[in-house]
């Protein structure tokens, strides 16, 4: 099915339509397929067994998680709406052992760091130190500090593929969790804690980064914003290296007050000065935290109108006793897990469990999740799904064990506007229906093609391709031309690179970056991803065209299809086949299924869980 602009522009209004008319059905009757009564919207009142349902499990593990298998669904609809939640927040049981570790490629070695912040500053080290990120420089002749060059845009490049495997190595933990909530909040407070490997350039930092998320990420959130402010990536995303006494740097005390805890609004321009000069000193060295006495201002301070020789640790006990705070984060607590639109007593109730159980996460977890608010029709699939949402819920709900590598994750999310380890800025994603413009809805449907109709002949893995400008270097170099810059003037593509000076050829350097990173960083797997619709309709008992589709429906959404909608769907699927019985010995029929599959998964319901 091929989408063009202007329709994908017209299904983009579809699709938000469809999550306002299903809010507007919830006015005066229970809302789409499993919903509660309109009177559930803003109530907080627990549900109870009576209440709860096959489709009101799917939707719970729809939000705090990525969707379910169908028996992971069932499992939690045979427990009480109490156990159900309790098995996603009380995680810390369920054994996950059989995830694995990021398998990393070796990329480093110590003699690397700390690594130069620019190409500039590698030669300046090379020429003043004769040696730079343990590479010497040549003693005589031309181009002697090529081994140098050479080196720092290999740990560039290298960098870059690493963390494209380690996106798609936690996406497959997304996928085969046994704990789906511990998973969704890492992804929640990736977006909340945003930072970018673009500036950050050290995986590993990201993944301790993640791990930290992964430890605190439903525990105390006293604990979880200290581990942030001393987190490594963190440190270096948001400069607190330059952060020093008598020359204070703003940029990590503003942002841990407005983004990461109050919000706007609630403090003044003196308390982010005197926040900045609180954490003056602290950094980090080698992937671990460290305060350097001597950088750190241990000074009085004055701060929410308190004062005392305050550190990091005590601003956040300061943040932590304004009101402003608890507000905040439980309203972000509350858009990500249930709608955009929060009533500001609700708010304010939610503010007071937090405050109540000493910021711990779990009571306000529970309380969100057990509510009559979240399964009302005002929240019930009407949340535009996420990028990475999108993309690992789709391969669940298909019953695939590992992420394939065609289509390509970490291509697939960056086209629908998401990619791992790079939030657009330290605000994280906007989310909600920024997720949806005409460009991105096409591409939803591209993704959903590529995964049931792989173009395997036409698949080029990103991982493995060097960006344009470098390929051209290296085809001047097998036709034996010179790659100097006074050789190239006019070369529009070699312009930002041209270099003179013989002690190093800055193309060459690049090129060979790419070349030596994709000899040693592991390549990502390509395959297809393996999955049987004729398997999943058979299991479903289906033996009529519409039947079959009375199935997918079933199985991928929470938003049932309109009667003329169905019937456009059912009798594609019966042409298809020229029968109006299902032939499980035809081999045409999985092609036929997956055709029809596209036009479910394409459709506007499938965009909102």
């Amino acid at each position: 099915m091929v989408i063009c602009h202007t329709a994908a522009k017209g299904l983009s209004l579809m699709v938000l339509a469809a999550i306002g008319a299903a809010a507007a059905r919830g006015l005066d009757a229970p809302g789409p397929r499993g919903a509660g009564p309109a009177q559930w919207i803003n109530d907080l009142t627990p549900i109870g067994p009576e209440d709860w349902s096959y489709d009101r499990a799917a939707h719970l593990l729809e939000r705090a998680g990525f969707g379910g298998r169908p028996e992971e669904i069932a499992r939690l609809a045979s427990m009480t709406p109490k156990a159900a939640v309790a098995f996603l927040v009380d995680y810390e049981a369920i054994d996950n052992s059989h995830l694995p570790p990021f398998d990393e490629s070796g990329i480093f070695d110590p003699a690397m760091e700390p690594f130069p912040e620019s190409r500039a500053e590698a030669v300046r080290q090379g020429l003043e130190r004769g040696q730079s990120m343990g590479v010497k420089v040549r003693p005589s002749g031309e181009y002697r500090l090529q081994p140098i060059v050479n080196r720092y845009f290999y740990r560039l490049s290298a960098a870059r593929l690493e963390i494209r495997r380690a996106a798609q190595w936690w996406a497959g933990r997304m996928l085969n969790t046994r704990r789906p909530l511990e998973e969704k909040l890492c992804l929640f407070w990736h977006g909340h804690f945003a930072t970018s490997d673009a500036k950050v350039n050290d995986y590993r930092k990201m993944l301790i980064q993640l791990e930290t998320f992964r430890a605190h990420g439903a525990g105390n959130f006293r604990d979880l914003l200290l581990a942030v402010t001393r987190d490594p990536a963190m440190l270096v995303y948001l400069d607190n290296a330059q952060n020093r006494k008598g020359h204070p740097n703003e940029n990590f005390g503003r942002e841990v007050l407005e983004m990461f805890s109050m919000g706007p609004g609630h403090y003044t321009e003196d308390d982010i000065r005197e926040a900045a000069r609180a954490f003056t000193g602290w950094t980090e060295e080698r992937l671990r935290f460290v305060v350097r006495p001597e950088e750190h201002d241990d000074g009085v301070k004055r701060l929410f109108g308190r004062e005392g020789r305050f550190d990091g640790a005590d601003v956040i006990d300061l943040i932590l006793a304004q009101p402003a705070t608890a507000e905040f984060i439980a309203a972000k607590f509350y858009r990500f897990f249930l709608r955009d639109e929060l009533d500001p007593a609700l708010q304010a109730n939610l503010a007071e469990t937090l405050r109540e159980n000493g910021y711990e996460m779990k009571p306000l977890l529970r309380r969100l999740f057990l509510s009559r608010d979240f399964y009302s029709p005002a929240s019930w699939a009407t949340q535009i799904k996420g990028p990475v949402h999108l993309v690992v819920s789709t391969y669940r709900k298909l019953g695939l064990s590992e992420i394939p590598g065609i289509p390509d994750f970490n291509a697939a999310t960056g086209a629908l506007g998401q990619s791992l380890f790079h939030p657009p800025s330290v605000a994280g994603w906007e989310g909600g229906r920024s997720w949806l413009t005409p460009a991105t809805l096409l591409e939803r449907g591209n993704f959903t093609r590529e995964v049931l109709l792989p173009d395997v002949d036409g698949f080029v893995p990103p991982d493995r391709r060097m960006p344009g400008i470098y390929r051209n270097v290296k085809e001047r170099l097998n036709e034996g031309m010179d790659i100097r810059a006074a050789t190239m003037e006019g070369d529009s593509a070699f312009n930002t690179l041209a270099r003179t000076q013989e002690d190093y050829n800055t193309r060459y350097g690049a090129y060979y970056g790419w070349a030596e990173a994709f000899r040693r960083v592991r390549p990502i797997p390509r395959d297809v991803a393996r999955f049987s619709l004729t398997e999943m309709v058979r299991g479903a008992k289906a033996t009529t065209p519409a039947e079959a589709v009375e199935a997918f429906v079933r199985r991928f959404l929470l938003v049932p299809l309109d009667a003329e909608e169905r019937q456009a769907i059912v009798e594609f699927l019966t042409e298809r086949l020229r029968s109006a019985e299902l032939d499980f010995a035809d081999p045409y029929l999985e092609d036929a299924l997956r055709e029809t599959l596209h036009l479910i998964l394409g459709s506007p319901h499938y965009q909102v869980g």
